[in-house]
């Protein structure tokens, strides 16, 4: 049994630092810094170019190391300094937290309590964003940020907009892209992608319209965030999720994979026959380049299984890419007549293909159709009869 340590004891037990991160936040910038000392004096102080008051406050604070942009260069950049420089003086962790006086620093302790039962993990302050005074744009962005990080990652989290948090330095992303808001974003998708764990804590948050100055520009900035969404979303479709379904099934060995995971997963008989059917569908139309985004896209919105549906659609796999078009061409023959029938041998060419282009896409489409409904109706019968025999045995 591990021994009840104080705050304190539980403080000094933890290498740490608190990065603060300002942009013209004179107002609150001085009651923000001196909150943070009376639980540590391991702070880094960055500030991004501040046109106000800010150099003068931080002359008061020269016992700590200091950070300053000669220009505003964003709140992404003033946070991946400030880890920089809390990995050269071999920080651990980094806490962050906003200069406008949002957060209490008294929460320091519940995230190094958190870490040290949950060590390595990136932990986010979860705010009560139901409370008086959290503006809607807040309240909206949010739950917009959660629901793009839970399709991107699978981890569902409460806030995902929080500035007060605990990052694992040695362990998040060595090389970012981004610079500005969308910084925090792109932080926790990708950490989590690295398998790091990454989770809300409860924190208290105050909202003062009076103090508290924002910079967040919703046009522009929502729009830059959504571009790292459009981009992040791609990369996890095309790569993360085929990659992660992989090691899993790797891991556990593909056999007992296939059995576990697919054939006696706890999706109904017609979820997994339904998302067979999504799978063949899928592979077969003719959205070539874009058949994993669509897939994992339909998947995820009809709540179906998403390793099944991957599987089904490898029916396209190379070695029958010639089966699935000469089908659709013969298929689409059936509807739409051609004044060049294509002959499928070795004298045929592209420009053959692109003569009969309406014939394939019809024909593909019929095909999938068809052979989606097909497959789903036997692998639900095949499966239903799989549990009755099961049910038996038991018995």
């Amino acid at each position: 049994m591990k021994p009840i340590l104080s705050k304190q004891e539980l403080l000094d037990s933890t290498s740490f630092c608190v990065i603060v991160p300002s942009y013209n936040n004179h107002k609150t910038l001085k009651k923000v810094l001196d909150s943070i000392l009376d639980f540590t004096q391991n702070i880094i102080i960055v500030n991004d170019g501040s046109t106000d008051e800010t150099s003068k406050i931080l002359k008061q604070y020269s016992q700590f190391t200091q950070i300053h942009h000669p220009k505003n260069l964003g709140k992404g950049r003033a946070l991946r300094n400030g880890f920089r420089k809390a990995i050269e003086m071999n920080f651990e962790y980094a806490i962050t937290i906003d200069s406008d006086g949002q957060h209490f620093a008294s929460d320091i302790p519940v995230f190094i309590s958190a870490i040290q039962n949950e060590p390595n993990s990136l932990l986010i302050g979860s705010r009560n964003m139901t409370q008086e005074n959290v503006p809607k744009k807040s309240s909206f962005g949010n739950k917009f940020s959660n629901f793009w990080f839970k399709f991107e990652t699978g981890i569902e989290l409460q806030d995902t907009q929080s500035g007060f948090r605990l990052y694992p330095l040695k362990l998040i992303p060595e090389q970012f892209y981004t610079n500005k808001f969308e910084f925090e974003i792109e932080v926790i998708v990708r950490s989590a992608w690295k398998g790091i764990v990454v989770k809300n804590i409860p924190i208290q948050v105050l909202y003062d319209p009076a103090e508290r100055v924002s910079h967040f520009r919703p046009f522009r900035d929502f729009t830059r965030i959504s571009i790292l969404n459009t981009v992040l979303v791609t990369n996890a479709l095309l790569y993360i999720k085929p990659r992660d379904f992989f090691r899993r099934a790797k891991k556990k060995g593909f056999k007992k994979f296939f059995l576990e995971d697919i054939l006696e997963s706890n999706d109904s008989n017609f979820t997994k026959s339904a998302s067979i059917a999504l799978g063949i569908f899928i592979g077969i139309s003719p959205f070539w380049g874009f058949q994993t985004i669509l897939l994992f896209t339909f998947a995820a919105l009809f709540r179906l299984n998403k390793v099944i549906a991957f599987l089904s659609s490898n029916v396209s796999f190379p070695p029958f890419i010639p089966l699935v078009i000469y089908g659709s061409l013969k298929t689409g023959s059936l509807f739409i007549s051609s004044d060049a029938p294509l002959i499928l041998d070795s004298s045929a060419t592209l420009d053959d293909i692109q003569k009969n282009a309406a014939q394939y896409i019809v024909g593909s489409l019929i095909l999938a159709s068809v052979l989606a409904l097909s497959a789903g109706l036997i692998s639900y019968l095949l499966l239903s009869a799989f549990s009755s025999k099961n049910k038996t045995n038991i018995k």
